[in-house]
């Protein structure tokens, strides 16, 4: 049994492009060639998230105190443990009975990837 590997997919689009006169469309990069940005991530978080968990993502910003529940400090071990997956699902659907509503439809994709890279670099510089 063979498999075909991107490469032959690649090589059969251009062969039925050849045959058929019809343009081959290039495949699309994977997810992966494109790496969370930590400095666009930076902006996201400073519009979006500094007010309530504060510059150094302890839970303390300017916000945070006026709130019912408070926000997550990332610091915690807590936090620290959750997934990327988890934390990203947590950022596009919010919390219930909290104040962390969801940003689904307000922030790209791109960018709560970005905002997470940034928060995982501010606990691991533990600013």
């Amino acid at each position: 049994m063979r498999f075909c590997t991107t490469e032959h997919v690649h090589e059969l689009l251009l062969a039925v492009a050849l045959v058929t006169g019809v343009a081959a469309l290039p495949a699309p990069a994977p997810a992966q060639d494109f790496p969370p940005d930590v400095t666009r991530g930076k902006a996201v978080y400073a519009r979006h998230c500094l007010s309530c968990h504060g510059t150094g993502g302890w839970g303390d910003g300017p916000d945070a105190a006026a709130l019912r529940v408070p926000p997550a400090n990332f610091h915690r071990f807590k936090s620290f443990l959750k997934s990327d997956e988890e934390l990203l699902r947590t950022i596009e659907h919010g919390i219930v009975f909290s104040p962390m509503h969801s940003w689904q439809g307000q922030l790209t994709e791109t960018e709560r990837q970005d905002a997470l890279a940034y928060i995982r670099l501010l606990v691991q510089q533990g600013r």
